[in-house]
């Protein structure tokens, strides 16, 4: 990987937490000096903090010791976004005034009263859209959903499918948020269990342990699991081995057949879209032999992986990967990269059910894009 694939982004950052420091510590022009420095202390130890989250510095000692630390970091990353949202149009307005400003000062003692109340203002509405969306990312909660087709067999009318994705285990993420999804599922008694990606992020040698409560899921027609775009950053063959340790049974490009009554479905996983080499997706293969006829389940993470099985007998994909923005406004960026955001949408010709996810990548932070494990009750049309 170049270099500047990391250095770019990280000037950028610096850059960024530079301007904020200005906007809060400067541009107010605050009388007591120690106040600069304070920020710039405050800012500095946060930014070392976030950089702790992508195990900069953590690989001597164990992710609990680390978690503290990396959770604030991480959440002052969510921060970061509403300090932008809510600083440049505070530093547009003080451009304005500087430019009809008349005297020679263009506006100084202005710009600087507008500084002194909407800076620790947006500073103070940061920290809240970020409390707010810690309190919402720890409270994953169950969401219904039917789908019909005449292909269900009438032995499976009401069969029902608890659909996990975007876990993220980790840094962040520990072992105690990973029972308490076990728990919410394993609650509402599900027929089948498919896990469709992104549970980790890291390495499976350091972050494993964290998804060991997956073993105790329970549903009768079995725990699948596919892979999903964060499994194929690193690791990707340890963490698959990973799943199965804790008995999850991984669908790579394949498919298996799912009974009750004497009736039968198909439940059909590929990897991630993203995958490579003996990680690619094959459609084909996780096709083979699949009865056009009969209902198909399909899971795949990403919705877009839809357009890959269009016209090809497929009743109901199951994805996550948007996490239905996880952050407002981010979800008005997700339909540039996925055709839909989160719910039931026809994509290609194919029913798509899109979770927004259970976990959360990077902060541990949802705004107005709450958790939700989606139970599926699947019908007879």
């Amino acid at each position: 990987m170049s270099p500047w694939l990391v250095l770019i982004p990280i000037g950028i950052f610096v850059g960024f937490i530079a301007f904020v420091w200005h906007r809060l510590a400067v541009a107010p022009g605050w009388r007591p000096r120690w106040v600069r420095y304070a920020v710039a202390g405050v800012l500095g130890v946060l930014t070392a903090l976030v950089f702790a989250g992508f195990d900069a510095w953590g690989g001597s000692f164990t992710p609990a010791q680390m978690r503290p630390a990396v959770w604030a970091g991480q959440a002052f990353l969510a921060s970061c976004l509403y300090l932008f949202l809510g600083l440049v149009p505070v530093w547009l307005a003080s451009v304005a005034i500087w430019l009809v400003g008349r005297r020679d000062d263009h506006g100084r003692d202005t710009r600087r009263r507008l500084n002194r109340v909407a800076s620790p203002l947006v500073a103070a509405l940061a920290v809240g859209v970020t409390a707010y969306g810690a309190v919402e990312a720890a409270n994953p909660a169950v969401t219904r959903f039917e789908v019909a087709s005449p292909q269900l067999p009438a032995e499976l009318d009401g069969a029902t499918v608890a659909l996990v994705t975007d876990l993220h285990a980790g840094a962040v993420r520990s072992a105690d948020f990973t029972q308490q999804v076990v728990d919410l599922v394993n609650a509402e008694r599900p027929d089948v269990v498919v896990v469709a990606g992104d549970l980790v992020d890291g390495t499976a040698a350091r972050y494993a342990p964290e998804i060991a409560p997956l073993a105790g899921l329970e549903a009768p027609l079995g725990v699948f699991a596919t892979t999903g775009n964060h499994e194929m950053f690193e690791d990707t063959a340890n963490w698959v081995r990973a799943f199965e340790d804790v008995g999850l049974d991984v669908l790579r490009n394949e498919s298996v057949v799912l009974g009750r009554d004497g009736a039968t479905m198909t439940l059909v996983g590929v990897d991630d879209a993203t995958g490579e080499g003996t990680f690619a997706p094959d459609y084909d293969a996780a096709l083979a032999g699949v009865d056009p006829d009969g209902f198909t389940l399909f899971a795949a993470h990403q919705p877009v992986q839809a357009r890959e099985v269009e016209g090809r007998g497929v009743d109901l994909q199951v994805s996550g990967h948007t996490h239905g923005g996880q952050m407002w406004p981010i979800n008005y960026l997700v339909p540039l990269q996925q055709p839909m955001l989160e719910g039931t949408a026809q994509v290609a010709g194919t029913t798509v059910l899109t979770s927004r996810g259970v976990g959360a990548w990077g902060p541990a932070i949802r705004v107005a894009a709450p958790p939700e494990v989606p139970i599926v009750t699947l019908r007879r049309s």
